[in-house]
């Protein structure tokens, strides 16, 4: 379990200051537009898997191309940040979770469940919140 908590811990770590990283230090436009949806650092700290999205989904592959021009510089200003014995190797992995989450809201909307549906609200449960006399 701890290994666990530690590797939670790394991988959160790495994902805060690469965001930081990307945000105020890399000088390419294209880069400075991605979001840091996670990492998956490998238990020898060796490499570590770093997912990504972007606001425009049909610009992720530029970008990908952009950010593994750059992986070995970022590794660099990676490891002035960050206080660890051994930086991973990054390798940079579009993150096709929400289009997937996108994909699945289609096919639900398709079904004929709505927002209501998937959000959980039901139109009773607030008037049960509102009389908290008979309490």
């Amino acid at each position: 379990m701890s290994t666990n908590l530690r590797m939670s811990r790394i991988n959160k770590e790495l994902q805060r200051e690469l965001a930081l990283i990307f945000e105020s230090r890399i000088k390419k436009e294209s880069v400075k537009t991605i979001i840091i949806t996670g990492v998956e650092c490998t238990k020898d700290l060796e490499r570590a898997r770093v997912y990504f999205t972007a606001l425009e989904a049909r610009k992720c592959p530029g970008i990908l191309k952009d950010l593994n021009e750059i992986k070995g510089a970022v590794r660099g200003l990676l490891g002035q940040s960050v206080k660890m014995r051994r930086i991973p190797s990054l390798e940079f992995v579009i993150d096709t979770s929400s289009a997937y989450g996108a994909k699945i809201d289609a096919i639900l909307d398709s079904l004929g469940f709505g927002m209501d549906y998937r959000q959980g609200v039901n139109d009773d449960d607030d008037e049960s919140f509102g009389d908290t006399e008979s309490i």
